[in-house]
């Protein structure tokens, strides 16, 4: 009796789905160090939620650029709070990327345009100097464009919304 040549070993079952698997995390793993989160989350690991008033934007349908134009579409969710920007990703995509609170002394706000698109510029960490761009709606729902057109630090402008 001859054993047929196209089934496929029982074990490919458990080694396929193992290997996407890990090959996804690496992924994360890597882009998390390229674009600069990996950097962020040594100094800036959130231990605590938000507290205070709490402006929320994201993940839908923002896309945030980071270093190199590395780019996050539909999966980052930023909230600013009275004491500080708290930034998470999807929970499928939390390989590398662990939940972040930076304050605000540790956050640099400007306009920037690249070619016809406007956006604003976040300088994360005085040491790390990240610097991600957001969708002007963006930091509009998050009171970021208040700060710049008065000049005033953030949790001003967080307590006057009310």
């Amino acid at each position: 009796m001859q054993a047929n040549s196209n089934q496929l070993p029982p074990y490919f079952l458990l080694i396929v789905p193992t290997v996407i698997v890990g090959f996804f995390c690496l992924i994360s793993y890597l882009s998390s160090v390229l674009c600069g989160w990996h950097k962020l989350a040594q100094r800036f690991t959130a231990q605590s939620p938000p507290y205070g008033e709490t402006k929320t934007a994201g993940p839908f349908p923002y896309t945030v650029y980071t270093r190199f134009w590395a780019h996050y579409s539909s999966c980052i969710r930023m909230t600013a709070a009275s004491d500080a920007l708290y930034m998470s990703v999807l929970f499928f995509l939390r390989i590398g990327h662990p939940p972040l609170r930076i304050p605000w002394s540790e956050v640099q706000i400007s306009r920037t345009k690249y070619l016809w698109v406007r956006f604003v510029l976040l300088t994360l960490g005085n040491e790390e100097r990240l610097p991600m761009r957001i969708p002007e709606r963006m930091a509009s729902k998050l009171g970021l464009l208040d700060r710049i057109a008065n000049g005033s630090d953030i949790p001003s402008i967080l307590t006057s919304i009310r």
